[in-house]
Formats: C-alpha cells, sequence, structure tokens
C-alpha cells in the first residue's frame, strides 16, 4: 500500500516536468553548493555511527567506523530495497562484527528511533510558534507527539522497573523475546552513555538542513534562510517516519513539495528541484553504500537473507 502511495506521490510530481529544463537547472547550478551538501550528507551518517557506538559502550566497545560501515551498507540497502530492510542488515552486520546477541543490537536501533522521535517532537514545538504549517502537516506532528510520548514513558518504565516490566511481558504470547529485549534496554538504559547518546541525537537531526540549505542555494533559491531548511526538513522527517518505497521515492519529493509552495515557491519548479535534490542527497548514499557493501564480502541479497534469518532467531 505504501509503496502504491508513494507511485501515485511521483508520478504527480514527474506530471508536467520537463526533463530538458531540469538539466539546464542543473548545469546552471552552483556546484561548490552543491559539493558541500554533499558532504554534509555524508557528515549526518558519521554523527549517526558515532552515536549508536556510543548507546552501545555499555556492552561492547564498537569502533565510530564500523558502526558508519553498517549504517552505510543498510542505507543502500534502504535504497534499492521496500520497507527499509537495511535496519535489520545494519543490524545484522554490528552484530556480527561486534560479536554481540541480534537483540541487543536490535534494541539499540528501537532506542536510536525513540531517540529520534523525541528529537523530532522537540523541534517541532519549537518551528510551530513561529511558522503556521499547513494543517495536515500540524495534524500528522500532533500524532506523532501522541506516539514519541507513549513509546518513551513505555522505555522509562522499562529502565526504570525492570522485574515489572517482565512481570507484565510474561502474560504475553511473546514474553520470552519480550524479557530478553527489557533485559537489552536495562542494559543501555542504565548507564552513562544512554543520556550521551540522546544529546548526541540532536547534532544528527539539526545536520539533516544542511544538505537542505546548500541545495537551495546551489539552485539558486538565495532567500531561503538555514532557518527555512529547518522547517522544510522537519516536514520531510514527520512525512517519512512510515517506511516508504525504496529510498522514499516519491514521498520525498512529494514532501519538498509541499515544503516549497507553502513557502509561496511555483509548483512546477517545486517539482524539479525536489527531483534535483533527492539526486543529489541519494548519489552519495548509493556511492559509499555500494563501497560499504563490497568491503563485507556479501552480495546484498545474500546479506539480506542472512539479516532475516538471524532476526527471526532473535
Amino acid at each position: 500500500m505504501t509503496n502504491l502511495a508513494s507511485l501515485g506521490v511521483l508520478l504527480w510530481v514527474l506530471h508536467d516536468v520537463k526533463l530538458e529544463e531540469i538539466w539546464t537547472e542543473i548545469k546552471q547550478m552552483h556546484w561548490g553548493w552543491v559539493a558541500l551538501a554533499a558532504i554534509s550528507d555524508i557528515l549526518v551518517y558519521v554523527i549517526q555511527g558515532w552515536r549508536w557506538s556510543i548507546l552501545l559502550r555499555p556492552v561492547s566497545e564498537i569502533p565510530m567506523m564500523r558502526s558508519v560501515r553498517a549504517i552505510y551498507v543498510g542505507l543502500y540497502a534502504n535504497e534499492v530495497l521496500p520497507f527499509r530492510s537495511g535496519e535489520i542488515i545494519r543490524c545484522y552486520l554490528q552484530s556480527r562484527w561486534g560479536h554481540l546477541p541480534f537483540s541487543v543490537v536490535l534494541s539499540s536501533i528501537a532506542i536510536e528511533r525513540i531517540f529520534d522521535g523525541i528529537w523530532l517532537v522537540l523541534t517541532l514545538s519549537v518551528v510551530v510558534q513561529f511558522v503556521d504549517l499547513p494543517r495536515r502537516i500540524r495534524d500528522g506532528g500532533y500524532a506523532l507527539i501522541l506516539i514519541v510520548a507513549l513509546l518513551a514513558a513505555a522505555l522509562g518504565f522499562i529502565i526504570a522497573f525492570q522485574q515489572k516490566a517482565k512481570a507484565l511481558a510474561a502474560h504475553w504470547k511473546w514474553g520470552d523475546k519480550a524479557r530478553v529485549f527489557i533485559e537489552d534496554l536495562q542494559a543501555m538504559g542504565g548507564s552513562r552513555s544512554f543520556f550521551q547518546s540522546w544529546l548526541a541525537s540532536l547534532p544528527h537531526l539539526l545536520c539533516m538542513t544542511v544538505p537542505i540549505y546548500c541545495v537551495l542555494r546551489a539552485y539558486g533559491m538565495t532567500g531561503f534562510t538555514l532557518w527555512d531548511a529547518a522547517v522544510i526538513n522537519v516536514i520531510v522527517r514527520l512525512g517519512t517516519v512510515v517506511p516508504g518505497a525504496p529510498g522514499n521515492l516519491g514521498v520525498y519529493q512529494g514532501l519538498i513539495v509541499v515544503a516549497l509552495v507553502f513557502y509561496g515557491i511555483d509548483e512546477n519548479v517545486a517539482k524539479r528541484f525536489s527531483l534535483i535534490v533527492w539526486g543529489i542527497v541519494t548519489l552519495p548514499l548509493l556511492i559509499s553504500g555500494l563501497v560499504a557493501l563490497s568491503v563485507t564480502g556479501f552480495k546484498l541479497r545474500e546479506l539480506q537473507e542472512t539479516a532475516s534469518a538471524a532476526e527471526s532467531k532473535g
């Protein structure tokens, strides 16, 4: 269903878009800003790898670049496989390379998502104080606030009351797996690095603003400030919380169009820009991910099957 919705949005974006106009605009772009956009986009995932290593520190000392490598293989998989299969793949690689239980690494991903959600909700709370966002975006933000609040409360309960959490989990159908999950969360949540990892999630989110700002400048939209790029980033992050087509193709472009039209940009110009910015932020991921994948010695499908088997075993 999500893939069909993504395809529908992509067709809408491509409607009336002339490829020759896109090519003309690409040739006229400021390539210094394009290069800065690509570099800053790479930095986003270096920070994510740093945060991941900090979070796993209570259970194992993971070199930051090993985490970055696993992330890039996962990103590459997300670009070419549906349903964000790369998340399971990067868990498997981290587990294999660090000799960690798969459940521990999977639990760390769950914590990362809660951290990201908390910071996204906090930045959204700031944005709505100054910007009258479209109603659908605001409604989606309120729904996210509720979900994140529930998840954060559940995480806090598990960390603070492990035995009670285990007792509740014992009544579930998947009680054994839930117990292991609770123990894994407790191992990471009871450490100083847990708080440090949460703090590291803020620069990770903020750095996502920089590539968008750089491409806006490269395209010639000099009237946009870094704050405007941050608002666009919040809109995009809200809309891509739910897994969609590989690389968020379609949804990403649609959200960029919505954001730019909100700022008064002509819809056709916004559509062309959305395709260009997606290409600029995606190409470095594909190249870096392909290089990282080649280092593993795996083929992608083989890696996907092996990771899925590891996930099913818990």
